[in-house]
């Protein structure tokens, strides 16, 4: 009897060093919960077996997470919502860290329903603790038969393993989902956070600009007609009065040349009525009619003439001839009052600058401007705001921008020279760094909720 006392010792003790050996060889949280609820009962016989977590270090809040011979736990399944009632009723923040015998005695009157559904006669109840006695969770385990002193004392032993165990593979941090005390690096580092948070810069934003014409004179087309030839190609420089484009005027030459025929007819019709009126009385009634419709053939012919003069379209001032190229222009139809090109004085130049909406900041008359010319990006070119619009406009296909003009500080011809573009960037009023980091993530949400 000794030996097979003995021998039953030895099998007990190589079980429980192969569970603990599992328990170590665990590389997951969900494989060592599997293993401590499904294989713990090759060393002590159990039905059911229930593996807590603990929410919270103090409070001691259990959650059920795994059960035995359950591949996933639903958690508001009935079974788990009464056990978690259960350890609640039965158990404080400090006895629930302390092993337990339950029985149905024990539990609430108004869980007794659910003692005869969901659990055996007797339950054990088994902490799991670190060697510091933090408390982590704990093992529910239920059977037919009372627990003896011996198997008490495993499960003791199991629980400190398996509890070190899920410390192991996970931080502690993990498994409580709770902060850890403030040190002093971290109010160091929030304090410093706060300090550049707050810091004020100015603000800024980057937008195409181009160099253009200030107050230059526009060429326009005086009639409606068709441009038939271009004398000076573009970015030349002309003088006043001299003819920069010419219309089409065959329509308008023989409209003048028919007008000039009518009108020598009339005169003839009108003098020979005079000459017979002295003789025939009738003749010198239609004197009167025939003169009438004399002047409005010279009025026509007159006309005619007007628009023949105006097919010659001359330069109202000296300066720089701006239009995009002859070949757009040439037999294009155009209506009167219709820009064609322009004259500007190469000395006067400003900066035209298509700010998005998207990126629009509030500025102010005499706002700082960085621009970067596309020939030149090393070396910036200052200017000031002179005005900006209040409505914006389309540019491009689909984008809407306001258009801010600026003048620059320094005007060298050779080189800013008109057409030439870049990208500018407007300094606006000075805001802290978090509105400068996080003003287009809080215009989006203030777009998509609508507030």
């Amino acid at each position: 009897m000794a030996i097979e006392s003995q021998g039953t010792d030895l099998s007990a003790v190589s079980k429980l060093l192969q569970l603990e050996s599992m328990a170590r060889a665990a590389t997951s949280v969900d494989a060592l919960q599997f293993m401590i609820v499904n294989e713990t009962r090759r060393l002590l016989p159990y039905r059911q077996a229930y593996l807590f977590s603990s929410s919270h270090p103090i409070k001691r809040d259990c959650k059920l997470v795994c059960a035995s011979s359950v591949a996933v736990i639903e958690k508001h399944a009935p079974f788990a919502t009464w056990l978690e009632k259960t350890l609640d009723a039965l158990f404080d923040s400090e006895t629930i860290a302390t092993q337990r015998l339950i029985d149905e005695v024990q539990c609430p009157e108004k869980l007794k329903e659910g003692w005869q559904e969901f659990s055996l006669p007797f339950a054990l109840w088994t902490p799991l603790k670190l060697p510091d006695g933090t408390f982590i969770g704990g093992l529910w385990v239920t059977r037919e038969t009372p627990w003896q002193d011996n198997e008490l004392a495993l499960f003791k032993r199991l629980g400190e393993t398996y509890a070190h165990a899920l410390v192991a593979i996970n931080s502690r941090r993990n498994l409580y989902h709770r902060p850890k005390s403030v040190t002093l690096a971290v109010w160091i580092i929030i304090l410093f956070l706060l300090a550049v948070f707050t810091k004020p810069m100015q603000i800024s934003a980057l937008a195409p600009a181009e160099i253009t014409a200030k107050n230059p004179v526009i060429v326009s087309s005086p009639m409606d007609g068709v441009i038939a030839e271009i004398e000076f190609s573009p970015n030349t420089y002309v003088s006043k009065g001299e003819t920069v484009f010419f219309l089409e005027d065959t329509n308008l030459r023989n409209e003048y040349n028919v007008a000039e025929k009518t009108l020598a007819v009339a005169e003839a019709e009108y003098r020979k009525a005079s000459q017979d009126s002295f003789r025939d009385s009738k003749s010198k009634s239609q004197v009167s009619l025939l003169k009438a419709q004399t002047e409005l053939h010279r009025s026509k012919l007159n006309f005619a003439a007007d628009l023949l003069d105006k097919i010659h379209v001359d330069a109202d001032k000296d300066g720089l001839l701006i239009y995009t190229n002859k070949s757009d222009w040439i037999g294009k139809p155009v209506q009167v009052g219709e820009r064609v090109m322009e004259i500007a004085d190469p000395d006067k130049i400003q900066l035209k600058i298509n700010l998005s909406v998207e990126d629009a900041i509030v500025l102010n008359e005499g706002a700082e401007v960085d621009v970067f010319l596309d020939k030149d990006p090393l070396n910036p070119v200052r200017a000031k705001v002179v005005s900006t619009s209040y409505i914006a406009e389309k540019y491009n296909q689909d984008t809407l921008a306001y258009r801010v003009y600026a003048d620059f500080e320094e005007v060298d011809t050779k080189k800013l020279r008109i057409g030439s573009q870049g990208t500018a960037k407007i300094y606006g009023a000075r805001v802290s760094v978090f509105f400068y980091l996080f003003r287009r993530p809080i215009s989006y949400v203030r777009q998509f909720f609508g507030v």
